[in-house]
Protein backbone atom coordinates (compact mmCIF):
# COMPACT_ATOMS: atom_id res chain seq x y z
CA UNK A 1 0.00 0.00 0.00
CA UNK A 2 1.24 3.59 -1.18
CA UNK A 3 1.45 6.05 1.60
CA UNK A 4 -1.08 8.85 1.04
CA UNK A 5 0.60 10.54 4.08
CA UNK A 6 2.70 9.61 6.72
CA UNK A 7 4.99 11.23 9.57
CA UNK A 8 9.17 11.40 9.68
CA UNK A 9 11.26 12.57 11.83
CA UNK A 10 11.24 14.90 8.96
CA UNK A 11 7.79 16.05 9.11
CA UNK A 12 4.83 14.92 7.14
CA UNK A 13 4.96 13.18 3.76
CA UNK A 14 2.22 13.53 1.68
CA UNK A 15 1.97 12.13 -1.63
CA UNK A 16 1.36 14.41 -4.18
CA UNK A 17 -2.05 13.75 -5.53
CA UNK A 18 -1.79 16.53 -8.20
CA UNK A 19 1.26 15.00 -10.11
CA UNK A 20 -1.22 11.34 -10.62
CA UNK A 21 -1.56 9.24 -12.43
CA UNK A 22 1.69 9.97 -14.30
CA UNK A 23 4.37 10.72 -11.31
CA UNK A 24 4.40 9.00 -7.69
CA UNK A 25 6.16 11.96 -6.18
CA UNK A 26 5.99 13.27 -2.36
CA UNK A 27 5.88 16.78 -0.57
CA UNK A 28 7.71 16.94 3.07
CA UNK A 29 6.15 19.43 5.06
CA UNK A 30 8.35 20.43 7.58
CA UNK A 31 6.11 22.84 9.64
CA UNK A 32 1.93 23.66 10.09
CA UNK A 33 1.91 26.35 7.86
CA UNK A 34 3.50 23.86 4.84
CA UNK A 35 0.52 21.03 6.21
CA UNK A 36 -1.67 24.27 5.22
CA UNK A 37 -0.47 24.68 1.75
CA UNK A 38 -0.71 20.53 0.82
CA UNK A 39 -4.47 20.54 2.39
CA UNK A 40 -5.42 23.65 0.71
CA UNK A 41 -3.85 23.23 -2.69
CA UNK A 42 -5.00 19.26 -2.70
CA UNK A 43 -1.75 17.72 -2.37
CA UNK A 44 -3.70 15.73 -0.07
CA UNK A 45 -7.50 15.75 -0.64
CA UNK A 46 -10.50 13.15 0.75
CA UNK A 47 -12.03 13.98 4.05
CA UNK A 48 -10.43 11.47 6.12
CA UNK A 49 -7.28 12.10 4.69
CA UNK A 50 -7.32 15.76 5.82
CA UNK A 51 -8.83 14.82 9.23
CA UNK A 52 -5.83 13.03 9.55
CA UNK A 53 -3.45 15.91 8.02
CA UNK A 54 -5.16 18.63 10.45
CA UNK A 55 -4.39 16.79 13.35
CA UNK A 56 -0.39 15.76 11.94
CA UNK A 57 -0.34 19.93 11.43
CA UNK A 58 -1.28 20.78 14.66
CA UNK A 59 1.05 18.32 16.10
CA UNK A 60 4.20 19.16 13.76
CA UNK A 61 3.56 22.92 14.75
CA UNK A 62 3.51 22.10 18.83
CA UNK A 63 6.25 19.91 17.97
CA UNK A 64 8.34 22.87 15.95
CA UNK A 65 7.17 25.28 18.46
CA UNK A 66 10.30 27.14 20.38
CA UNK A 67 7.87 28.45 23.59
CA UNK A 68 9.67 27.78 26.75
CA UNK A 69 6.11 28.66 28.71
CA UNK A 70 2.59 27.20 28.65
CA UNK A 71 0.99 30.70 28.07
CA UNK A 72 3.15 31.64 25.09
CA UNK A 73 2.85 28.12 23.61
CA UNK A 74 -1.18 28.30 24.12
CA UNK A 75 -1.00 31.53 21.83
CA UNK A 76 0.81 29.72 19.40
CA UNK A 77 -1.86 26.04 18.81
CA UNK A 78 -4.25 29.06 19.00
CA UNK A 79 -2.91 30.74 15.84
CA UNK A 80 -1.87 26.74 14.07
CA UNK A 81 -5.56 25.60 14.56
CA UNK A 82 -7.13 28.72 13.43
CA UNK A 83 -4.57 29.02 10.05
CA UNK A 84 -5.01 25.01 9.92
CA UNK A 85 -8.85 25.29 10.25
CA UNK A 86 -9.20 28.05 7.05
CA UNK A 87 -8.13 25.58 4.21
CA UNK A 88 -11.04 23.71 3.38
CA UNK A 89 -14.20 24.92 5.30
CA UNK A 90 -16.57 22.13 4.15
CA UNK A 91 -14.86 19.08 4.93
CA UNK A 92 -16.28 18.34 8.58
CA UNK A 93 -12.87 15.78 9.60
CA UNK A 94 -10.96 18.96 9.18
CA UNK A 95 -12.05 20.18 12.51
CA UNK A 96 -12.04 16.71 13.93
CA UNK A 97 -8.68 16.16 13.36
CA UNK A 98 -7.73 19.36 14.31
CA UNK A 99 -10.15 19.18 17.81
CA UNK A 100 -8.74 15.82 19.26
CA UNK A 101 -5.30 17.49 19.15
CA UNK A 102 -6.22 20.57 19.94
CA UNK A 103 -8.14 19.04 23.37
CA UNK A 104 -5.20 16.70 24.14
CA UNK A 105 -2.75 20.09 24.32
CA UNK A 106 -5.36 21.99 26.28
CA UNK A 107 -5.81 19.20 28.73
CA UNK A 108 -2.18 18.69 29.13
CA UNK A 109 -1.10 22.34 28.98
CA UNK A 110 -3.79 22.45 32.33
CA UNK A 111 -2.08 20.09 34.24
CA UNK A 112 1.54 22.16 33.40
CA UNK A 113 2.67 19.01 31.79
CA UNK A 114 6.63 19.91 30.69
CA UNK A 115 6.81 20.98 27.09
CA UNK A 116 8.31 18.06 26.10
CA UNK A 117 6.07 15.52 27.33
CA UNK A 118 3.19 17.69 25.73
CA UNK A 119 5.24 17.16 22.29
CA UNK A 120 5.30 13.60 22.20
CA UNK A 121 1.85 13.28 23.12
CA UNK A 122 0.46 15.63 20.71
CA UNK A 123 2.71 13.39 17.85
CA UNK A 124 1.85 10.04 19.17
CA UNK A 125 -2.18 10.95 19.08
CA UNK A 126 -1.79 11.91 14.91
CA UNK A 127 -0.21 9.05 14.73
CA UNK A 128 -2.64 7.18 16.82
CA UNK A 129 -5.30 8.45 14.76
CA UNK A 130 -3.55 7.64 11.31
CA UNK A 131 -3.62 3.86 12.80
CA UNK A 132 -7.52 3.82 13.26
CA UNK A 133 -8.35 5.91 10.02
CA UNK A 134 -7.28 2.89 8.52
CA UNK A 135 -8.35 0.21 10.93
CA UNK A 136 -12.02 2.02 10.52
CA UNK A 137 -12.08 2.24 6.77
CA UNK A 138 -11.55 -1.95 6.78
CA UNK A 139 -14.49 -2.07 9.01
CA UNK A 140 -17.05 0.17 7.40
CA UNK A 141 -15.85 -1.88 4.33
CA UNK A 142 -16.77 -5.25 5.58
CA UNK A 143 -20.06 -3.87 6.78
CA UNK A 144 -20.96 -1.87 3.30
CA UNK A 145 -19.87 -5.30 1.48
CA UNK A 146 -23.23 -7.22 1.71
CA UNK A 147 -24.88 -4.56 0.12
CA UNK A 148 -22.98 -4.57 -2.81
CA UNK A 149 -24.20 -6.53 -5.82
CA UNK A 150 -22.73 -10.38 -6.15
CA UNK A 151 -21.75 -9.80 -9.48
CA UNK A 152 -22.52 -6.14 -11.42
CA UNK A 153 -21.39 -2.92 -12.23
CA UNK A 154 -20.56 -0.13 -9.28
CA UNK A 155 -20.68 3.54 -10.02
CA UNK A 156 -18.23 6.19 -8.43
CA UNK A 157 -17.96 9.56 -8.46
CA UNK A 158 -15.07 11.31 -7.31
CA UNK A 159 -12.50 9.80 -5.31
CA UNK A 160 -13.11 8.35 -1.75
CA UNK A 161 -10.21 5.55 -2.16
CA UNK A 162 -7.20 4.99 -0.14
CA UNK A 163 -6.06 8.23 -1.52
CA UNK A 164 -8.53 10.34 0.42
CA UNK A 165 -7.53 8.17 3.52
CA UNK A 166 -4.42 6.92 4.90
CA UNK A 167 -5.50 3.69 3.66
CA UNK A 168 -7.89 0.84 2.21
CA UNK A 169 -10.76 4.02 1.79
CA UNK A 170 -14.44 4.46 2.25
CA UNK A 171 -16.18 4.47 -0.88
CA UNK A 172 -13.75 1.73 -2.68
CA UNK A 173 -13.53 0.20 0.54
CA UNK A 174 -16.67 -1.15 0.33
CA UNK A 175 -15.52 -1.96 -3.45
CA UNK A 176 -12.02 -3.38 -1.89
CA UNK A 177 -14.02 -5.82 0.65
CA UNK A 178 -16.63 -6.81 -1.74
CA UNK A 179 -14.18 -7.96 -4.57
CA UNK A 180 -12.19 -9.84 -1.13
CA UNK A 181 -15.29 -11.85 -0.49
CA UNK A 182 -15.30 -12.81 -4.02
CA UNK A 183 -17.96 -10.57 -5.31
CA UNK A 184 -17.36 -10.13 -9.19
CA UNK A 185 -17.65 -6.44 -9.58
CA UNK A 186 -16.36 -3.76 -12.22
CA UNK A 187 -16.10 -0.34 -11.45
CA UNK A 188 -17.31 2.92 -13.67
CA UNK A 189 -15.32 5.71 -12.22
CA UNK A 190 -17.20 9.22 -13.13
CA UNK A 191 -14.08 11.80 -14.46
CA UNK A 192 -15.52 14.19 -11.66
CA UNK A 193 -15.28 17.34 -13.31
CA UNK A 194 -13.10 19.85 -13.14
CA UNK A 195 -10.66 18.04 -10.71
CA UNK A 196 -10.56 14.30 -12.53
CA UNK A 197 -10.28 12.86 -9.20
CA UNK A 198 -12.36 9.74 -10.92
CA UNK A 199 -9.99 9.32 -13.99
CA UNK A 200 -7.12 10.54 -12.42
CA UNK A 201 -7.20 8.89 -9.18
CA UNK A 202 -10.03 6.13 -8.82
CA UNK A 203 -9.31 5.07 -11.43
CA UNK A 204 -5.27 4.73 -10.61
CA UNK A 205 -5.70 2.74 -7.48
CA UNK A 206 -8.64 0.65 -8.41
CA UNK A 207 -6.27 -0.69 -11.67
CA UNK A 208 -3.05 -0.51 -9.19
CA UNK A 209 -5.82 -3.26 -7.13
CA UNK A 210 -6.80 -5.19 -10.78
CA UNK A 211 -10.40 -4.26 -10.28
CA UNK A 212 -11.90 -3.95 -13.57
CA UNK A 213 -12.46 0.11 -14.23
CA UNK A 214 -13.75 2.23 -16.90
CA UNK A 215 -13.81 6.08 -16.67
CA UNK A 216 -16.86 7.73 -18.35
CA UNK A 217 -17.61 11.42 -18.41
CA UNK A 218 -19.78 12.75 -15.76
CA UNK A 219 -22.97 13.91 -18.35
CA UNK A 220 -22.78 10.21 -19.40
CA UNK A 221 -24.75 8.66 -15.89
CA UNK A 222 -27.83 8.55 -17.36
CA UNK A 223 -27.44 7.10 -20.70
CA UNK A 224 -25.59 3.75 -18.74
CA UNK A 225 -28.31 4.05 -16.37
CA UNK A 226 -30.58 4.03 -19.03
CA UNK A 227 -29.26 1.25 -20.27
CA UNK A 228 -28.88 -1.24 -17.38
CA UNK A 229 -25.04 -0.61 -16.97
CA UNK A 230 -25.20 0.69 -13.22
CA UNK A 231 -26.24 -1.93 -10.69
CA UNK A 232 -25.63 0.06 -7.75
CA UNK A 233 -23.87 3.94 -7.00
CA UNK A 234 -21.23 4.46 -3.95
CA UNK A 235 -19.50 7.62 -2.72
CA UNK A 236 -17.56 9.39 0.37
CA UNK A 237 -18.94 12.29 2.24
CA UNK A 238 -16.91 15.38 3.16
CA UNK A 239 -19.82 16.16 5.63
CA UNK A 240 -22.96 14.47 6.52
CA UNK A 241 -25.94 16.46 8.75
CA UNK A 242 -27.37 15.12 11.62
CA UNK A 243 -30.66 14.48 8.92
CA UNK A 244 -28.58 12.58 6.49
CA UNK A 245 -27.84 15.06 4.01
CA UNK A 246 -24.62 14.82 2.42
CA UNK A 247 -21.92 16.82 1.31
CA UNK A 248 -19.68 15.77 -1.47
CA UNK A 249 -17.91 16.40 -4.56
CA UNK A 250 -20.00 18.28 -7.03
CA UNK A 251 -22.14 16.05 -9.50
CA UNK A 252 -22.86 14.12 -6.51
CA UNK A 253 -26.50 15.25 -6.31
CA UNK A 254 -27.22 14.65 -9.96
CA UNK A 255 -26.21 11.16 -9.37
CA UNK A 256 -28.20 10.32 -6.61
CA UNK A 257 -31.32 11.87 -8.47
CA UNK A 258 -30.45 9.81 -11.59
CA UNK A 259 -30.35 6.86 -9.47
CA UNK A 260 -33.11 7.35 -7.39
CA UNK A 261 -34.91 7.55 -11.44
CA UNK A 262 -33.53 4.53 -12.47
CA UNK A 263 -34.55 2.17 -9.26
CA UNK A 264 -30.63 1.79 -8.37
CA UNK A 265 -29.76 1.59 -4.95
CA UNK A 266 -27.15 5.12 -4.37
CA UNK A 267 -24.85 4.51 -1.12
CA UNK A 268 -22.75 6.97 0.85
CA UNK A 269 -19.58 5.21 2.57
CA UNK A 270 -18.03 7.49 5.21
CA UNK A 271 -16.30 7.23 8.84
CA UNK A 272 -18.60 7.97 11.60
CA UNK A 273 -16.28 11.29 12.24
CA UNK A 274 -17.66 12.74 9.06
CA UNK A 275 -21.34 12.85 10.37
CA UNK A 276 -21.72 16.37 12.00
CA UNK A 277 -24.92 16.11 14.62
CA UNK A 278 -24.53 19.68 15.14
CA UNK A 279 -25.35 20.60 11.86
CA UNK A 280 -29.03 19.95 11.11
CA UNK A 281 -29.38 19.52 7.76
CA UNK A 282 -27.37 20.11 4.53
CA UNK A 283 -28.35 23.86 3.84
CA UNK A 284 -26.13 24.88 6.90
CA UNK A 285 -23.28 22.75 5.40
CA UNK A 286 -20.83 25.70 3.90
CA UNK A 287 -19.83 25.10 0.52
CA UNK A 288 -15.98 25.57 -0.48
CA UNK A 289 -15.47 27.90 -3.30
CA UNK A 290 -12.54 27.23 -5.39
CA UNK A 291 -9.98 29.10 -7.81
CA UNK A 292 -11.91 29.62 -11.37
CA UNK A 293 -8.26 28.43 -12.87
CA UNK A 294 -9.47 25.22 -12.30
CA UNK A 295 -12.39 25.39 -14.34
CA UNK A 296 -10.98 27.72 -17.18
CA UNK A 297 -7.62 25.51 -17.58
CA UNK A 298 -7.16 21.87 -18.07
CA UNK A 299 -3.83 20.37 -18.22
CA UNK A 300 -2.11 24.41 -18.20
CA UNK A 301 -4.39 25.15 -21.35
CA UNK A 302 -7.20 27.67 -21.06
CA UNK A 303 -10.01 26.33 -21.97
CA UNK A 304 -12.53 29.37 -22.04
CA UNK A 305 -12.76 32.76 -23.55
CA UNK A 306 -11.04 35.46 -21.50
CA UNK A 307 -13.17 36.95 -18.42
CA UNK A 308 -15.99 34.62 -18.95
CA UNK A 309 -17.98 34.15 -15.98
CA UNK A 310 -17.24 30.88 -13.41
CA UNK A 311 -18.63 28.92 -11.08
CA UNK A 312 -17.05 26.61 -9.08
CA UNK A 313 -18.37 24.63 -6.05
CA UNK A 314 -16.36 22.25 -4.92
CA UNK A 315 -19.43 20.44 -3.32
CA UNK A 316 -23.04 19.91 -3.34
CA UNK A 317 -25.49 18.77 -0.95
CA UNK A 318 -27.51 15.34 -1.80
CA UNK A 319 -30.65 15.44 0.13
CA UNK A 320 -31.23 11.90 2.65
CA UNK A 321 -34.18 11.15 0.64
CA UNK A 322 -32.02 10.30 -2.02
CA UNK A 323 -29.73 7.91 -0.31
CA UNK A 324 -30.49 4.34 0.10
CA UNK A 325 -27.96 3.93 3.24
CA UNK A 326 -25.28 5.50 5.28
CA UNK A 327 -22.37 2.85 5.58
CA UNK A 328 -20.00 3.85 8.79
CA UNK A 329 -17.45 2.11 10.30
CA UNK A 330 -20.49 2.08 13.26
CA UNK A 331 -22.63 0.15 11.11
CA UNK A 332 -24.63 0.85 8.35
CA UNK A 333 -27.44 3.27 8.96
CA UNK A 334 -30.80 3.74 7.08
CA UNK A 335 -34.04 6.08 6.83
CA UNK A 336 -34.71 7.71 8.75
CA UNK A 337 -31.67 8.98 9.31
CA UNK A 338 -32.16 11.53 11.88
CA UNK A 339 -33.21 8.57 14.04
CA UNK A 340 -30.66 5.90 12.78
CA UNK A 341 -27.91 8.43 13.28
CA UNK A 342 -28.93 9.88 16.58
CA UNK A 343 -29.10 6.31 18.06
CA UNK A 344 -26.09 5.36 17.11
CA UNK A 345 -24.25 9.05 18.27
CA UNK A 346 -26.01 8.38 22.06
CA UNK A 347 -24.54 4.74 21.82
CA UNK A 348 -21.57 6.73 21.76
CA UNK A 349 -22.17 8.47 24.67
CA UNK A 350 -23.26 6.13 26.73
CA UNK A 351 -20.54 4.00 26.18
Amino acid sequence: MIPTLEWLPEGVNFLDQTKLPHEEVYVLATDYKQVATVIRDMITRGAMAIGVSGAMGVAIGIDRSTATDIPTLNAEVAEICAHLAATRPTAVNLFWGIDRVRDLYNSLAAKNTPIPEIKLAVIALANEMYDEDIANCKTLGANGAALLPQEGTILTHCNAGALAACGYGSALGVIRAAVEQGHKIDVIADETRPYLQGARLTAWELMKDNIPTTVACDNMAAYLMSKGRIQACIVGADRIAANGDTANKIGTFGVAILAKEFGIPFYVAAPWATIDVNTAHGDLIPIEQRDRKEVTHSNGKQMTPDNVGIENPAFDVTPSKYITAIITERGVLTAPFEESIARIADAAILA
